[in-house]
């Protein structure tokens, strides 16, 4: 594994390409010339990255759920059902954990015992396991564009079956589907994989085939600073850039202030734009999704909802090119068919209710947008530069280093000293920045918002914030207030 920013050549691909197909009997159904031609033949209703670029350009935020069990059939039912009973605009296909850890034999038998049972005892969509065959039969039962949503370290074959499948769109990247996910997976290996994925979308992209990719936005879901996602979005945008993608969504995870939220939302498309153009990715097509609240949620239905909606409003009024849909079961497990389809609905019409509508920029709102992006360039500039220009390299030993931290990450690789707090607004800051390279002034006004807060609530400054703050929104509250206040 030679690691480096710059593109995999046929050569190097197609080598890989016969090693990766070979980890699972499958892999021999893909048959890339015939897999360009029946993508040349998908309508464009049902393209991933036509949709939300005609979104973008109409300036419409469009509802996906999360959603995937074992079975085709009753797969294609769920999907349907959310589709044309829910409404939504886009549809996933989240994959079950065994493909995740590319355990296919252990798949095979929770597909097996599903056949037995009628019914799905896995956690999702086996794409693998199903292969071409499979996956084309769900794409040609749906009237929406499909994606596959998962959590996998090493997607490659995944991302050939699902591709060739009609699925024009896969989730995911070397950080944001190794630190949130994975406990000792090297970050240079997950780099590379993930060259791989996004190399043969760039393949596709070269046939006159439009695939879209989403780095996974909200990482751990738990507290995550706007500027430290929005770090990682920006890079694994430029890595799949030169790999020859042109279609990216990067994404973004709920923190509960809005102004916040809209701030961090905006900063992220415009820094995402200005960063591919600086390095020479002049014809990308950016959009943005805003994922609903990550984090706990109250068991009561009718609060739940009040989490979905506030989530959906701050989506619409960010101008987020899609949302991502939770349910009111998040609190119980695995929501039921009708949980999903209540959840898009009241996202639908959360959405429609605030169609046209844009917050409006006032002091406050530039002033978070311009301390995000000052946050975001720290971390970038000390990545490129550990890298020597070279930014595969410097993700690597900025990992390593701390210049990336991820809160609650369960990585070995991941540093592990930053740790956020809300201050008195409810925006997420910095409590500690560990090796983070922020200027002092930055150091400075976190730590004088968590004052403001620690002032407030009559204590001092510290780690007891986090916890009450992780716990609070299931309490039915944002900010982690002392008991009795």
């Amino acid at each position: 594994m030679n690691l480096r920013n710059k593109r995999l050549s046929d050569e190097e691909f197609f080598k890989l390409r016969e090693d990766v197909l070979s980890h699972w009997p499958t892999g021999k159904g893909v048959d890339l010339q015939e897999a360009v031609d029946y993508l040349k033949k998908v309508p464009d209703e049902k393209n991933f990255a036509k949709k939300l670029k005609k979104a973008k350009e109409e300036g419409v935020t469009l509802a996906q759920p999360r959603a995937g069990v074992a079975l085709i059939d009753k797969h294609i039912e769920l999907l349907n059902h959310l589709s044309k009973e829910g409404g939504a605009d886009l549809l996933p296909s989240t994959i079950d954990s065994y493909t995740r850890q590319n355990r296919y034999e252990e798949c095979q038998v929770g597909i097996d015992e599903s056949l037995k049972a009628g019914r799905s005892l896995l956690n999702g969509f086996p794409a693998v396991n199903h292969g071409v065959k499979g996956c084309r039969e769900v794409f040609e039962s749906v009237d929406k564009p499909l994606q596959a949503r998962h959590g996998t370290p090493d997607s490659r074959l995944l991302a050939e079956i699902i591709h060739a499948g009609g699925w024009t769109s896969n989730e995911g990247g070397g950080i944001s589907y190794n630190i949130p996910y994975a406990k000792s997976v090297p970050i240079d290996k997950t780099l590379y994989d993930w060259q791989y994925c996004d190399r043969l979308v760039g393949f596709y992209e070269e046939q006159g085939i439009e695939i879209n990719r989403e780095p996974f936005g909200p990482l751990t879901g738990t507290l995550v600073p706007p500027s430290t996602s929005n770090a990682v979005a920006i890079i694994e945008a430029l890595l799949a850039a030169e790999q020859g993608v042109k279609s990216i969504t990067v994404g973004y995870g709920q923190c509960g202030n809005q102004i916040q939220d809209v701030a961090a939302v905006r900063a992220l498309e415009e820094q995402t734009e200005e960063y591919l153009k600086k390095y020479g990715y002049n014809d990308c097509v950016v959009t943005t999704v805003f994922h609903e609240w990550m984090g706990g949620f109250p068991a009561d239905e009718a609060k739940a909802f009040g989490v979905i909606s506030f989530a959906a409003s701050t989506a619409a009024l960010a101008g987020a090119t899609k949302v991502i849909v939770k349910t009111p079961h998040e609190a119980i497990g695995i929501p039921t068919k009708e949980a999903n389809e209540a959840g898009i609905k009241a996202t639908k019409m959360t959405l429609n209710m605030l169609e046209g509508q844009r917050m409006a920029m006032s002091k406050e709102l530039e002033q978070e947008i311009n301390i995000i992006k000052a946050e975001t360039n720290c971390m970038l500039d000390k990545v490129f530069e550990l890298g020597n220009g070279d930014l595969a390299i410097g993700t690597v030993k900025g990992i390593e280093a701390g210049v990336i931290d991820i809160p609650f990450g369960p990585s070995k690789y991941n540093y592990g000293k930053m740790m956020p707090a809300r201050d008195n607004q409810g925006c997420v800051r910095y409590l500690m920045t560990g090796n983070i390279p922020f200027t002092k002034e930055l150091i400075d006004f976190n730590r004088a918002r968590l004052e403001e807060r620690a002032k407030y609530e009559n204590r001092e400054v510290g780690f007891q914030m986090t916890v009450d703050d992780i716990f609070a929104v299931g309490k039915g509250k944002l900010i982690g207030r002392p008991e009795g206040m």
